[in-house]
């Protein structure tokens, strides 16, 4: 009690820096943040690390108490840069500490922050895994419609799922010329968000769009739990957003098609694959899947946007070439390999789910 009151004194009287637990930063950082995009994210990845620093001063935040945290989420199958996510947010939240956040005395909540080390991605990162058409024909039947419909909807415009999951109608740009719509994504969706992009839907991607048009006000991909009988009685839910695609429907589809840890963000792989299969140019493939630098609202003409979507009208069915990528082939040869000598062949289907 003493020693409480005298640090109490120096902080009120002296002036000196008052100690702050993580948590308490943790959690003025999601309020702060709290319209980011990626906030909900990053609040997971902070859950993550709270039972082995929450309740430490900033200060006691290093890489030796980090190391408890990193064991333990490696013992537990997360990958490098899953576990670097975390780290990232940390090393945020430390930076801003150092550097912006005051007290009422002036000064920041902490005088220093450390060096966050993040561990190696160089041999440690998956491959992309780009699915065949004979596996896309597997998959879509066994994911749930309004999975099946989002998946569709990336293998034919290569956007990321995050971006499927939060477009919105008051985005759409209908083009009567070209009998399709855009979708102008504002910069705030943008992974990066520097500048707005536009989503070009293809024949396919726009019968999607039209599946689903008057199912919500707001939100193009949506979901509801539909009566398994009484189906003359309207539906007991209404619809609502679709939070993540990586959810346990996809992974019991990509079980069930044999596809492994087949990830969402495999079917923007394989956009790039078949776009590239079909001749499709590398700036064009870079437009299409925003790579590149420019920014379609403000260069773009309509030609170009006639030009991105001719590309993707190439990847709207199976074109009959044969193609598969080299982890692909490295995987079969291997197998191949492993049944030759007799061995049995494991089938790849983690249980858990992509952090983010």
């Amino acid at each position: 009690m003493i020693r409480q009151t005298e640090r109490l004194r120096a902080v009120l009287v002296d002036g000196e820096r008052a100690v702050r637990r993580f948590d308490e930063a943790a959690t003025h950082y999601l309020l702060t943040y709290q319209s980011k995009p990626t906030i909900v994210t990053e609040s997971h990845l902070l859950d993550a690390v709270m039972p082995d620093i929450g309740h430490l001063g900033l200060h006691q935040v290093h890489d030796g108490t980090l190391a408890p945290f990193i064991r333990r989420r490696l013992a537990q199958g997360r990958s490098h840069k899953t576990v670097n996510l975390s780290l990232g947010v940390v090393r945020r939240i430390l930076n801003l500490a150092a550097r912006h956040w005051r007290d009422e005395n002036g000064n920041t909540w902490l005088t220093h922050a450390p060096a966050i080390t993040m561990l190696p991605l160089v041999g440690h990162q998956r491959e992309p895994r780009p699915i065949t058409w004979s596996e896309q024909r597997e998959l879509l039947p066994r994911l749930p419609a309004h999975l099946a419909r989002m998946a569709l909807f990336v293998l034919n415009t290569g956007v990321r799922d995050d971006v499927v999951c939060n477009l919105r109608w008051a985005w759409e740009i209908q083009v009567p010329e070209l009998g399709i719509s855009l979708f102008e994504v504002p910069r705030e969706h943008v992974k990066g968000r520097r500048r707005p992009r536009v989503v070009v839907c293809n024949s396919v991607a726009q019968q999607v769009i039209e599946s689903v048009r008057g199912m919500h006000e707001d939100y193009v991909f949506v979901y509801r739990r539909e009566r398994v009988k009484n189906l003359a009685l309207p539906a007991q839910m209404p619809y609502r957003p679709v939070q993540m695609m990586s959810n346990t429907a996809w992974q019991r589809a990509r079980r069930e098609a044999g596809l492994g840890d087949l990830h969402v963000h495999d079917l923007r792989h394989t956009v790039g694959m078949r776009l590239r299969e079909c001749g499709v140019p590398e700036s064009t493939v870079a437009d299409l899947l925003w790579h590149s630098t420019r920014s379609m609202t403000q260069h773009y003409s309509v030609a170009q946007i006639v030009e991105l979507h001719a590309a993707l009208e190439k990847i709207r069915e199976d074109s009959g070439r044969w193609n598969k990528s080299l982890a692909t082939l490295r995987r079969e040869h291997e197998e191949r390999q492993r049944e030759g000598r007799g061995e049995k062949v494991p089938e790849k289907s983690p249980d858990q789910r992509q952090t983010g």
